[in-house]
């Protein structure tokens, strides 16, 4: 009978190593995990206040172009061919990055964010950061 020899110099973690390990990590996500979602929404304001602009240059050059009037009404796939293609606002078909419909106004008012966006934004983007685009 062949006899097996363990080697007393081997030896794996113990469970007290283990949980150190697994409460650090856990620490740092509980630290992280906010910051990202936070970041993650500031994106997004940027992104729909970029659109916003985008969407008032698309409504100036709809008004040139096409003659308009102060009180002409128009939709917002009258805007599309506006913007420059592949944009966020062009392949959204001119909803917001949350999926809300902008406000349009009569051409001589600047667009304005939606309500419903503006509400899940709001933590970090406060009312100064949407001006002139807020109703």
């Amino acid at each position: 009978m062949q006899q097996v020899h363990h080697n007393a110099g081997q030896r794996g973690f113990t469970l007290m190593e283990i949980m150190i390990v697994v409460a650090t990590i856990g620490v740092l996500a509980i630290i992280a995990v906010p910051n990202y979602l936070r970041a993650r929404k500031r994106t997004q304001a940027g992104q729909v206040k970029s659109d916003l602009r985008m969407l008032d240059e698309a409504i100036q050059m709809y008004v040139i172009e096409n003659n308009k009037t102060d009180t002409s009404n128009f939709a917002i796939t009258d805007l599309l061919p506006y913007a420059k293609p592949g944009t966020s606002l062009v392949t959204s078909q001119g909803k917001d990055i949350l999926g809300n419909a902008f406000i349009l106004l009569p051409p001589d008012q600047i667009p304005k964010v939606n309500g419903a966006t503006f509400t899940a934004l709001s933590q970090v983007a406060p009312r100064e950061f949407w001006s002139p685009h807020i109703q």
